[in-house]
């Protein structure tokens, strides 16, 4: 098994660290040739105006959506979930536009208001799960076909699933804790 992860802007060293944790060959990608051969690809936190000029500078956008289309498993978390999602409520940011959600960017605001929660995550299993918001966004609408995995207490939506997609609004590169990313990677291998 071979995972990309987008290495254009954020947190894909954290990625790749948790990925070879777990014994996984991981590829940094940020060339358009890097996305060949693989089983699955990884979009990390960051900026996700930066991540999305950067994907389009780099002639990355199309292929990218092209592989999902066509049913490469792809894991999104903050910035990544923006970029899966089909529609964004802030019009700044080019999506890949391949999940059936809505996301609001930055929506529990600054950096300062950034938090930490433990989040009942039920296909992890009964230990909840730290998630790690920074300057997070949240999914506003699934379409049917979308699973949602994590709410928040006060039942707003942070984890979602749709076929071999998955995006979460918080970073769990950011923990010790390796549970999502096995689950992507059972999703990978048709586990899941």
């Amino acid at each position: 098994m071979k995972i990309g992860v987008l290495a254009s802007q954020g947190a894909f060293a954290e990625h790749i660290a948790a990925l070879q944790q777990l014994g996984v060959e991981t590829l940094p990608v940020r060339l358009l040739e890097e996305l060949t051969g693989l089983d699955g690809l990884i979009i990390p936190g960051g900026e996700s105006t930066s991540i999305s000029s950067l994907m389009l500078g780099y002639n990355l956008m199309d292929e990218i959506r092209s592989l999902a289309k066509n049913g490469l498993p792809m894991f999104g978390t903050c910035a990544g979930m923006i970029l899966l999602a089909k529609r964004v409520s802030d019009l700044s940011v080019e999506p890949i536009g391949v999940m059936e959600i809505t996301v609001k960017r930055n929506a529990f605001g600054r950096q300062k208001d950034s938090f930490e929660a433990k989040l009942p995550i039920p296909v992890l299993g009964e230990k909840p799960f730290p998630g790690i918001f920074i300057r997070a966004p949240l999914i506003e609408h699934g379409n049917s076909g979308v699973e949602i995995l994590a709410r928040l207490a006060d039942g707003t939506s942070v984890a979602a699933r749709q076929e071999k997609l998955l995006a979460s609004a918080f970073h769990p590169e950011l923990t010790n804790d390796l549970r999502l990313h096995q689950y992507f990677l059972d999703i990978v291998a048709g586990r899941q």
